[in-house]
């Protein structure tokens, strides 16, 4: 246990309002900048009429080519984001930097750790017991499936092409091709097709699967005398203790300098800069946040 305190206790709980700003405008960047142009190439297939979201196979086939290629550019944007300074603020008290520094070296930046540390091994064990990952839900296609799609795949050229958002729809339509002519030579047996189906059924809005809490668990503890709730956060809701105060007072005594060039407005292009909304992509951090919080006032 990280923290025995909470040993038997029901540790999910819902937050009050105002809690979720700063993923909120994360997210609000997102659709700004990065959304957009995926959206303009996913409508090209739609608008010419080769993907049908109730079409079976070209569910299927959409799913093993475009889901692996939007994660991949997920991934990318995340990655640049994390790894790139932004434009400073001078009124603001956060630090200022790379964010991946800042969370490696908080020290540096003037600011205290308070990360909990996981070890690896207790994320797989409770990954296995609650979230094992040969659960077919975490399936994109089925195996039988993505081993065809996949000999289609590397039928097309040799070696196979990258996806990239000039081909993807090329891809699609070869591998999908391919498919419609192995159910011409073959029927697709009924089994197959029920089969191949239930993934999908899995993976709409309205399928429900509900899992009942653990048992013989109780509430968290209601925290400090004068009724507070424990939501988490610092020291378990109750902010910094001694040793956090000494540590911010150690670091006052060295009077750090701040690191060369934190102050510096750096002007940098927003991720997927050729996918930016060019209406909307020269908002920053501030526009969003004033935006969020009208909609809560």
């Amino acid at each position: 246990m990280h923290d025995p305190s909470l040993a038997d206790t029901l540790q999910h709980r819902w937050m009050n309002e105002k809690k979720n700003v700063m993923p909120e405008i994360a997210w609000s960047q997102l659709r700004r900048r990065f959304a957009p142009g995926f959206e303009d190439v996913l409508d090209v297939g739609v608008n010419n009429g080769w993907y049908d979201p109730k079409s079976l196979l070209e569910s299927l086939v959409f799913r093993f080519v475009f889901i692996p290629w939007l994660q991949a550019e997920l991934d990318a944007y995340m990655e640049r984001l994390n790894n790139t300074r932004k434009r400073a603020d001078r009124n603001k008290i956060l630090p200022h930097g790379v964010p991946n520094d800042i969370y490696e070296h908080p020290e540096e930046y003037g600011a205290l750790n308070f990360k909990i540390n996981v070890l690896p091994q207790h994320i797989h064990q409770v990954r296995d017991i609650y979230a094992p990952p040969d659960h077919n839900v975490f399936e994109l296609v089925p195996p039988d499936f993505h081993a065809l799609a996949m000999q289609f795949y590397h039928e097309i050229a040799t070696p196979p092409p990258p996806v990239a958002r000039e081909n993807v729809w090329d891809i699609y339509l070869a591998i999908l091709h391919r498919f419609e002519q192995l159910d011409t030579l073959y029927q697709t047996p009924a089994d197959l097709d029920q089969r191949w189906g239930y993934a999908l059924t899995m993976s709409r809005d309205d399928y429900r699967d509900d899992i009942e809490l653990l048992p013989n668990l109780e509430d968290l503890a209601e925290g400090a005398p004068d009724g507070h709730i424990y939501h988490g956060g610092v020291n378990n809701g109750r902010g910094m203790d001694a040793g956090h105060i000494a540590a911010l007072d150690q670091m006052m005594d060295r009077d750090l300098p701040l690191p060369h060039g934190m102050l510096d407005i750096v002007e940098v292009d927003p991720p997927m800069a050729d996918f930016s909304d060019d209406n909307n992509s020269e908002l920053d951090v501030q526009d969003v946040a004033a935006e969020l919080t009208a909609e809560y006032v």
